[in-house]
C-alpha cells in the first residue's frame, strides 16, 4: 500500500443520478491495476455479453476524458440500473479466462490480508508473458467440420484429401495448413479442397511459435521407505484420501528423505487424476528438484523468474490445460493455474525468499496454506529448521507436526566443531579468512578425494574502504552505505542501488595513498582459496557470478560430476543441495547476520548454519563441519552445532512472547521515505498518530513503535523512517491499519508502504 493508492486521474464520477432505467442489464465490476483504487461498475454491451467473464481483462473509459484503461473483471451480475446509465465496456482484451474463480477468491484474500489493492495482486499473479501471449502469433488453424466428423468413413474423397481429413481428425487438436500437410504427407492443395467442400473449418487464433522438445529422463523406481518416513506418508495420504484440508509440518533433519515422501504422496495425487505444486526457495535448487521429479513423473512444468516470457507462457498454458502433473518452481509458482489441484508442498518452508519484498508483499507459504484451505486439499510444509511461526502453530494444534529425526540408512549427523575467531585474531596464525584448523581439514578432505563447501554470506572482495589518515569511509552518495570492493572489475559498488565507481587508489578526501580495504567477501575468499589450494579446482557461487541464464545448473552439474572440488559462495549453496561426496563444510563467519537490528537475526543464523552443515555426511565417507565464529557461546550457534532445533526454539520463543513479536502477535511494518528529511519525518509522525488513534477506536490490543529512523537510514537518495505495529489479534490489527490509511494523503514526494508479517527489517 503506497501513495500510488491516491487517485491518478482527475475525475468526479459518478455524477448525481437524475433518472431511473428499469431495464435489467449485465453489469461488470472492474478493478484497475494502473488506475484509482476501488471497484467500478460498467454496463456490458449486448455484443460483448458472451465475451466478458470474471477473470478476463477489459478496456473501459475512465474519468472525465473517458481515457481508455485496462482493468480486470472481478464480478458479473444482472440488475436494474437506477440513475444515469453506466458507461459501457469498450472492449474485451482476453478471449480466454486468465484467472479461475478459485484464483479470484485467493487474490481477494491476498489483497485483504496484505493490505494492497486487488488489481495489483491480479497483475502480479498473471505473468506479463501470459498477458501478452509471448511466443505466439496469429495463425489460421483448421478443424474437422462438426457435420463431417460423424461421416468420415462414408465420405468418397480422393486419397490425399481422405488422408488429410483422417490425419486432422486423429490429431485431436487444431492444426495449421503447414502442420497438417507435413503430417499427412501432402501439399496444401488437398487441404484447400477440403475447405471448399466445407469438410474443414478455419479460424484465426494465436498459436505458439515454439516447438516443445520433450526431455528424456531415465526413469527411476521409488525407494523403500524407512520407519520414520512411512508414518509421515501415511498422514499425508489420510488427508488426501479423505479429501480434506490439513496443514502438515514435516520436521525432518537434513538427509532424512523428505523429498522421497513428497514424491510418493504426489504419486497418489496423480492416481486421483489431480495435480501437485512443489515450491522451492531458490532458483539454484530448481534444476536439482526438477531432475528428481522428472525421473519419476512424465509431465513436469517449471515456473521461476529466469524463464523467458515465451517459456513462462508455454508452461502456464500447459498447466492451465491440465497437461501437467507436477509444477515445480519458486514462490510465484504458488499461483500456477492448475485446474485439478490435489496437493501443495512447500520445501524449506522457513526460507525468507518465499516472502515477496515488492508489492504485493505476500508470503508464498501463507498463500499456499490459504489456497489449500480454499480448495480443501492438504498442504505439506517441510524443513529441517522450521520457521518459529510454523512450529508454534504446530505446538498449539493449528498444524499437524510430523517428525523425521534420523537420516536415511541411519547415517550419523555430521560432527560440528566451532573455531573461536577471537583466539585466531590474537594468535600467530591469524592471517587470512581460513583459520589454521579449517586449512588443515581442507587439505585432509582433498587428500581423501572428498569435496568441500565453504559458506560466506557476503559478496565482494572487501566490504569496507576507509582511509586510516583521516577516517573517511567511501560511501554511496545515494544510500550513505559503505561501498563494497569488487576486484573483478576493480570497482566499488553499492549493493542496494548499484551505484558504481572505480576502486579508489587514494583517499578521495585527503589524497592519502594508503587507503585501506578491509572486511570479508566471497571474492576475497576465492582469492585465498586460489592461493592456498592451487592444485584444487574451485567455483564461486553468488549473485555476481550466477547472473547468466542456466549458470546455476551448469555450476552445480560441474560440482556433482566432481569437476569442481571446492564450492564456495553465499547462502544459495547452503540449502537443499544433495552431494554425497561432500565431506567437509566450512562456515567462514557464522556471525554475518547474528547482530543485525532484526528480531529474527538469531533465527536466521541458526537456519543458515544448520542447513549448510546438512550438506555433508550424506555419503558413505561421512563428513564434518567447522564453524568459525566470534560468538561461540551464542544460543543460536550452540544449538546449531548440536543440530538441536528444540533447544533453539526453547530459548527463542519466550523472548518473542515477552516482546509481543511473531509468532505470538501480528506485525505490520511501515516504511516512509522521501527526498527531504524534515517532510518525511513529519509525515511519519502523522501516520504513527493516526495508527494509535485507529487502534484505540477499533479497540484492538496492541502497540505502535515509532516513528524511528530506519536501520538503513537513506537509500537511493531517499530518507527512510519506520513504524511497527504489533497486536495479538491479527484481524483487528489489519482493520485498524486499513482505517488509518483511509484518506491519508502524503506530501507529493513522500512515499510509504505497509509490509504485513515483514521479514526484511532493514
Amino acid at each position: 500500500m503506497t501513495n500510488e493508492q491516491r487517485n491518478l486521474f482527475d475525475f468526479d464520477e459518478p455524477a448525481p443520478w437524475d433518472e431511473d432505467d428499469q431495464t435489467e442489464r449485465t453489469v461488470a465490476t472492474v478493478v484497475f491495476a494502473e488506475g484509482p483504487p476501488g471497484e467500478f461498475d460498467y454496463a456490458v454491451p449486448d455484443e460483448l455479453v458472451e465475451l466478458v467473464e470474471i477473470g478476463r481483462r477489459v478496456r473501459c473509459p475512465l474519468g472525465r476524458g473517458n481515457r481508455p484503461i485496462i482493468g480486470y473483471c472481478v464480478r458479473l451480475d444482472t440488475r436494474r440500473i437506477a440513475g444515469r446509465p453506466l458507461k459501457p465496456i469498450a472492449d474485451v482484451i482476453d478471449r480466454r479466462t486468465l484467472l479461475s474463480r478459485a484464483m479470484m477468491r485467493l487474490t481477494k484474500w491476498i489483497a485483504e490480508h496484505y493490505l494492497c489493492p486487488w488489481a495489483q495482486v491480479l497483475q502480479a499473479v498473471v505473468p506479463a508473458g501470459v498477458r501478452y501471449q509471448a511466443g505466439t502469433r496469429d495463425m489460421v488453424i483448421l478443424s474437422v467440420a462438426p457435420d463431417a466428423a460423424d461421416r468420415l468413413a462414408t465420405l468418397d474423397l480422393p486419397d490425399k484429401q481422405a488422408a488429410a481429413l483422417k490425419t486432422l481428425a486423429a490429431a485431436n487438436r487444431p492444426l495449421t495448413s503447414a502442420q497438417l500437410a507435413k503430417m499427412a504427407g501432402c501439399t496444401v492443395g488437398p487441404i484447400n479442397e477440403l475447405r471448399k467442400k466445407g469438410l474443414v473449418t478455419a479460424r484465426r487464433d494465436r498459436m505458439s511459435t515454439e516447438t516443445a522438445q520433450a526431455e528424456v529422463h531415465a526413469r527411476q523406481q521409488g525407494l523403500q521407505l524407512n520407519d520414520d518416513q512411512r508414518p509421515v506418508l501415511a498422514a499425508i495420504l489420510a488427508a488426501l484420501n479423505e479429501g480434506r484440508h490439513e496443514t502438515l509440518l514435516v520436521h525432518g533433519v537434513t538427509g532424512s528423505g523428505k523429498t522421497e515422501v513428497y514424491i510418493q504422496a504426489i504419486e497418489e495425487v496423480i492416481r486421483f487424476g489431480r495435480q501437485a505444486i512443489v515450491l522451492v526457495p531458490e532458483i539454484s535448487l530448481t534444476p536439482q528438484t526438477l531432475s528428481r521429479f522428472r525421473s519419476r513423473f512424465d509431465r513436469v512444468a517449471v515456473l521461476h523468474s529466469h524463464l523467458t516470457d515465451a517459456e513462462r507462457h508455454g508452461h502456464w498454458q500447459r498447466i492451465a490445460e491440465g497437461g501437467v502433473q507436477v509444477v515445480v518452481g519458486a514462490r510465484s509458482a504458488v499461483f500456477a493455474p492448475t485446474p485439478h489441484l490435489g496437493l501443495i508442498v512447500v520445501d524449506e518452508e522457513h526460507e525468507s525468499t518465499f516472502k515477496q519484498e515488492s508489492a504485493p508483499r505476500y508470503h508464498a507459504r501463507e498463500v499456499a496454506v490459504a489456497r489449500a484451505k480454499m480448495e480443501s486439499i492438504p498442504v505439506v510444509l517441510g524443513s529441517a529448521t522450521p520457521s518459529l511461526e510454523s512450529y508454534h502453530r504446530a505446538r498449539i494444534g493449528q498444524y499437524t507436526l510430523l517428525e523425521m529425526p534420523r537420516r536415511v540408512l541411519d547415517r550419523p549427523m555430521p560432527a560440528v566443531g566451532t573455531i573461536d575467531l577471537r583466539l585466531q585474531i590474537h594468535g600467530r596464525h591469524s592471517r587470512g579468512m581460513i583459520s589454521r584448523q579449517l586449512h588443515a581439514a581442507m587439505h585432509e578432505a582433498l587428500a581423501d578425494d572428498g569435496q568441500i563447501i565453504l559458506l560466506l554470506n557476503r559478496r565482494g572482495f572487501s566490504t569496507h574502504i576507509q582511509c586510516p589518515a583521516c577516517g573517511h569511509v567511501v560511501q554511496c552518495p545515494h544510500c550513505e552505505i559503505a561501498l563494497t570492493h569488487h576486484r573483478t572489475k576493480e570497482t566499488a559498488l553499492c549493493h542496494y542501488c548499484e551505484y558504481e565507481i572505480p576502486a579508489p587508489r587514494a583517499c578521495p578526501q585527503c589524497d592519502f595513498e594508503g587507503i585501506r580495504y578491509s572486511g570479508q567477501g566471497t571474492q576475497r575468499l576465492e582469492a585465498e582459496v586460489r592461493a592456498r589450494f592451487s592444485d584444487a579446482t574451485y567455483l564461486r557461487m553468488d549473485t555476481d557470478t550466477m547472473r547468466s541464464r542456466g549458470s546455476h545448473e551448469k555450476a552445480l552439474d560441474a560440482f556433482r560430476r566432481g569437476d569442481v572440488r571446492i564450492l564456495l559462495g553465499t547462502q544459495m549453496i547452503a540449502k537443499g543441495l544433495d552431494f554425497p561426496n561432500v565431506t567437509l563444510v566450512g562456515v567462514i563467519n557464522a556471525d554475518t547476520a547474528l547482530h543485525l537490528p532484526d528480531f529474527r537475526a538469531a533465527e536466521r543464523t541458526f537456519h543458515l548454519v544448520t542447513q549448510v552443515a546438512g550438506r555433508t555426511g550424506r555419503g558413505d565417507k561421512g563428513g564434518r563441519v567447522l564453524v568459525q565464529t566470534f560468538s561461540p557461546d551464542h544460543p543460536a550457534i550452540r544449538a546449531a552445532i548440536r543440530h538441536d532445533y528444540a533447544a533453539f526454539a526453547a530459548s527463542e520463543l519466550p523472548m518473542r512472547e515477552s516482546l509481543l513479536y511473531p509468532p505470538f502477535a501480528g506485525m505490520i511494518r511501515y516504511v516512509i521515505r522521501g527526498p527531504r528529511r524534515e517532510t518525511t519525518e513529519a509525515f511519519a509522525a502523522e501516520m504513527a498518530q493516526r495508527l494509535r488513534q485507529s487502534l484505540e477506536s477499533e479497540q484492538a490490543e496492541g502497540r505502535v513503535l515509532g516513528p524511528a529512523v530506519a536501520p538503513l537510514a537513506r537509500l537511493r537518495g531517499m530518507y527512510r523512517y519506520q513504524i511497527h505495529i504489533h497486536g495479538p489479534n491479527r484481524h483487528r490489527l489489519r482493520r485498524a491499519a486499513r482505517a488509518a490509511a483511509a484518506e491519508l494523503q502524503p506530501p507529493d514526494e513522500v512515499q510509504w508502504i505497509a509490509d504485513v508479517d515483514p521479514l526484511a527489517m532493514l
